[in-house]
């Protein structure tokens, strides 16, 4: 059973837990596409990327020994632009939560490098990524996605 802060307000967070549930894997889906769009394509210039297009990210892939990087660049690219939108609309959740949580905890490796915090391209953002991703790789799209919609749930 599950106690509530203000008992009262019970069927009012029964109303809105499916939507905030929903608003969760919008937000890890959709954060996932800029970043796509400023690495691969240099979008967003003067946002702290070094990288602004596939053969940079590439390079960098191979430098953090990720071969061939020319394969796992596309990958990584994929991954968000695809994969971001798909979170987001709660469809094929569960199995585009997993190259997305792969790819979030190589992130969380890679940036662990540099610390903690985002502002110093720490690993903050990916903890936080990942964790969501996880949330919906175990629990699927919830009640208001796609898959439940079209009854894809699996």
């Amino acid at each position: 059973m599950t106690h509530h802060l203000i008992p009262q307000l019970a069927p009012l967070y029964a109303a809105l837990g499916p939507w905030a549930e929903a608003a969760l894997r919008v937000a890890v889906g959709l954060c996932l596409v800029p970043h796509a769009l400023r690495s691969c394509f240099g979008l967003f210039p003067g946002t702290g990327m070094p990288i602004t297009s596939m053969a940079e990210l590439a390079k960098a892939l191979e430098g953090s020994g990720y071969r061939p990087g020319r394969l796992w660049g596309p990958v990584v690219v994929a991954t968000e632009l695809v994969g971001g939108p798909l979170l987001a609309l709660g469809l094929l959740t569960r199995p585009v939560s997993v190259p997305v949580f792969i790819l979030l905890v190589l992130s969380i490796r890679e940036h662990g490098r540099f610390g903690w915090f985002w502002n110093k391209q720490g690993c903050e953002y990916p903890v936080i990524w990942a964790a969501g991703s996880l949330y919906f790789l175990l629990n699927g799209g919830g009640p208001v996605s796609l898959d439940r919609l079209i009854g894809w749930e699996f």
